[in-house]
C-alpha cells in the first residue's frame, strides 16, 4: 500500500474537514452555524509545543466562529484498536496543550477506530474515593460498527468514500464500491481529487479481479466515467512526460514518465502486472507506450493492449 491508513484519513479529514465532522462527530457538527471556519493547524506550533507527543498524522483543526469564539478539534486515528497502541493519557495531554496554544477551553478530541475498539478506555479519572479532579473522554467513531444503509445514498462525500469501512453482508461489496464511486463522482468536480479519492475507495473495499468485472458489467454508467476520466489522466500523464523530456532534452524523461502511467492505467484496468508484462512495458519505446495506452480503454483483455 503507497500510504498508510493515517495519511489517507490525514488528507480525507483536510480536504473535507465539515464533512469529517458530520461523520466522525454528528453532536459536534450539528452545533455549528452559519459562518464557521474549520481551518488546519499549523504543525510546526504543535512540534514546538508538544515536543515527543506530537504525531504527525493527528489530524488538529480549529473552528473559528464569526463572533471570535474558536474550539480546537483533534482527529486521532487508531488503525490497530489496540490499548497498547492508543493511550488515552497522550490524547489527554495533547487536548490541554491545544487548550492553552490557542486560550480556549473549547476542545473535542475525536477517535476514529477502522475497526472494533475491543476494551480500550474510553474515559480517563484521577481522582481519589472522595473526589474526582480530572475527568476526561472523546468522541469515539468505530468505523466498522457504521450500518452503510444509513449512509449509502448521503449527500456527504466523506461517508462515501468511507463506505467500505463500514459495517455490510459480504454479498453487497460490490454494491458497496458502486456506492462509493457513484459519491465521489456526483459529490467531487475536482480531477485532481478525484484521482486521489478512487484510489482510497480501491484500497478500502480491494475488490478482487472477478468482484471487478463484475462491477464493470452491472455499472456500465459508472465504468464508462471512470474510463473518461482514466483516459484524461492517460492523455495528461503521456503529455507531461513529453513535455518534461522536451524541457530536460532527454528522451528517457518523457519515456520513464509514459511507462509510470501506463503501468497505473494497466494495473487499474487489468489488475496487478505479472513479471513478464512489467519487463515489457519497462523496456518499450516511446512509440510502443503511447501505441498501447490508446488501446487501454477499448482492450476487453490485457492481450489486446499488446497485440
Amino acid at each position: 500500500m503507497p500510504a498508510s491508513h493515517d495519511q489517507n484519513f490525514k488528507n480525507l479529514i483536510l480536504d473535507y474537514p465539515r464533512q469529517a465532522l458530520e461523520l466522525f462527530a454528528p453532536e459536534e457538527h450539528a452545533a455549528l452555524g452559519p459562518g464557521v471556519k474549520v481551518v488546519p493547524i499549523r504543525q510546526e506550533q504543535l512540534k514546538e509545543r508538544l515536543g515527543d507527543r506530537f504525531r504527525e498524522l493527528d489530524v488538529p483543526l480549529l473552528v473559528e466562529w464569526p463572533d471570535g469564539r474558536q474550539e480546537a478539534l483533534l482527529f486521532v486515528l487508531e488503525e490497530e484498536s489496540s490499548p497498547g497502541r492508543f493511550s488515552i493519557g497522550r490524547l489527554a495531554h495533547y487536548c490541554l496543550d491545544l487548550a492553552e496554544l490557542y486560550d480556549t477551553d473549547r476542545v473535542v478530541p475525536v477517535v476514529i477506530f477502522l475497526n472494533k475498539a475491543g476494551r480500550i478506555p474510553e474515559r480517563l479519572r484521577l481522582g481519589s474515593d472522595q473526589h474526582t479532579y480530572l475527568s476526561f473522554r472523546y468522541v469515539k467513531c468505530e468505523l466498522s460498527a457504521l450500518p452503510y444503509e444509513l449512509w449509502q445514498d448521503s449527500d456527504n462525500i466523506v461517508a462515501r468514500l468511507n463506505l467500505p469501512n463500514m459495517r455490510w453482508p459480504k454479498a453487497s461489496k460490490v454494491e458497496i464500491y458502486a456506492k462509493a464511486i457513484q459519491g465521489l463522482l456526483s459529490l467531487e468536480p475536482d480531477w485532481n481529487r478525484r484521482r486521489k479519492y478512487v484510489d482510497f475507495v480501491d484500497i478500502y473495499t480491494d475488490l478482487t479481479d472477478n468482484e471487478r468485472q463484475h462491477y464493470e458489467q452491472e455499472y456500465q454508467r459508472e465504468n464508462d466515467e471512470m474510463a473518461g476520466f482514466a483516459e484524461r489522466f492517460t492523455n495528461i500523464g503521456l503529455e507531461r512526460g513529453l513535455e518534461k523530456g522536451r524541457e530536460e532534452g532527454r528522451e528517457e524523461g518523457r519515456r520513464q514518465e509514459a511507462v509510470t502511467m501506463l503501468t497505473r492505467f494497466l494495473t487499474k484496468r487489468f489488475g496487478p502486472l505479472d513479471d513478464v508484462t512489467q519487463e515489457r512495458v519497462n523496456n518499450a519505446s516511446i512509440e510502443q507506450l503511447e501505441a498501447w495506452s490508446d488501446r487501454v480503454l477499448d482492450a476487453e483483455t490485457l492481450a489486446e493492449v499488446f497485440e
